[in-house]
């Protein structure tokens, strides 16, 4: 029989196991009518902390959420509830859950008084924790997450988180005031900017897409900020575009809509018909080709920065703009991009100066203070779908139904 790594990691012997389960046992027995959870102690910043994990069955009698009202901070223990929240959390349970793919929600905090429990210490910070009846658990931080789980358990969809459970850091506080500070100092992180959040997503539809031709296109390839919103242009970091430039595009090339999802696009079949049509493009398009074909390890920052100042499709509108006229040559039946208008599009100047962008992306400054920089580019909605109108209108090109 072949042995596993999980049994290569587990070395305690079957004797220790069934002596340490009959230690253990009376102390379940001993607190039958109440929640009993085996625990770790541990303290953090001058206090004692309990770790726990609770079966999802047993959320809806043990713990407890007092959000603030939303006309007085000071009436709970955390922010007012944010509509929809726990809705969006309780749906990705079930998406995931229901295509059996692995999921997680991270650790809840909540605050009990030590005198409402009991601890019974075995040493080594292992413990057995003893939750009377009765007694709840107030939430300080995880309301949204113990509201989905809650409405899951007590949903027709229970089945799917029946068998999991939840770990729950208990902090054993009674001040309501220094609660409300706990929560505001959990608080106090820094949300992933939108192109790193998009590098850590899963790998499926548009983010799938996306990931795959940031390797499999020239023109984006090292040349893609995958950390931060804007693109990084100095000595140490040489960037075009940001995962999140690409995702808009490819978003827009197959629906149009540049916050398209793509959930039921296959990932390789997609991006192979989007990556050979980008290569075909950049390569052909005369103010792409030499960046495009240029290791970005070749390319010096003041080339970069030209390339941007003076090329539509060096910015994000400019790059949208391209992935809106695209869904005009893809065939959705046979998932392919016509090349003949490939070709077409790249033959166009995309370059600022160009009059076919004025009224759309480019605004001329009458009295500029730099007359080298009279093109002031506009990146609202508007401008790209009036750029989109333009040149749809230039190239010959009627909407219908196999492009």
């Amino acid at each position: 029989m072949t042995q596993t790594n999980q049994d290569n990691n587990n070395n305690v012997s079957s004797e220790i196991k069934a002596n340490f389960s009959t230690l253990v046992a009376p102390f379940f027995e001993a607190h039958y009518r109440d929640s009993c959870y085996p625990g770790l102690i541990f303290q953090q910043g001058k206090r004692k902390m309990l770790q726990i994990n609770i079966p999802a069955g047993d959320f809806p009698a043990l713990l407890v959420a007092k959000p603030a009202t939303d006309d007085d901070p000071e009436s709970g223990k955390q922010r007012p509830e944010v509509p929809g929240h726990a809705e969006d959390i309780k749906n990705y349970i079930i998406e995931q859950a229901q295509k059996e793919k692995p999921w997680i929600l991270g650790t809840l905090t909540a605050n009990v008084p030590l005198e409402k429990i009991k601890i019974l210490e075995f040493g080594r910070g292992i413990c057995i924790v003893v939750i009377p009846r009765g007694v709840k658990l107030e939430i300080t931080d995880g309301q949204h997450r113990k509201s989905a789980i809650q409405k899951l358990i007590e949903g027709d969809k229970s089945n799917l988180i029946g068998d999991d459970d939840f770990p729950i850091t208990l902090v054993l506080e009674e001040d309501p005031d220094q609660c409300r500070k706990d929560f505001g100092d959990m608080a106090q992180t820094k949300p992933l900017g939108k192109a790193l959040l998009l590098s850590f997503s899963e790998v499926e539809g548009r983010v799938g897409i996306t990931k795959k031709l940031v390797k499999q296109v020239k023109m984006f390839d090292g040349k893609t900020d995958k950390i931060q919103d804007s693109p990084r242009l100095n000595n140490k970091f040489i960037y075009i575009y940001t995962n999140n430039f690409i995702a808009r595009a490819v978003s827009c090339a197959f629906t149009k809509n540049p916050d398209s999802e793509l959930q039921d696009y296959d990932v390789e079949i997609s991006s192979n018909a989007l990556a050979n049509c980008f290569n075909k493009f950049f390569f052909e398009c005369s103010n792409t080709r030499y960046i495009s074909e240029t290791k970005v390890a070749d390319l010096t920052v003041t080339e970069v920065r030209k390339f941007k100042d003076e090329c539509l499709l060096g910015v994000s509108a400019g790059l949208e703009v391209l992935g809106r006229l695209l869904y005009f040559t893809y065939n959705n039946d046979s998932n392919y991009f016509d090349e003949a208008k490939v070709s077409q599009l790249a033959q166009i100047n995309w370059t600022r100066s160009d009059p076919i962008w004025e009224n759309n992306l480019i605004r001329i400054d009458p009295n500029p203070k730099n007359p080298d920089k009279r093109y002031k580019l506009s990146t609202g909605a508007n401008a790209v779908t009036d750029a989109v109108k333009m040149l749809r209108s230039k190239l010959g090109w009627i909407e219908n139904s196999s492009y």
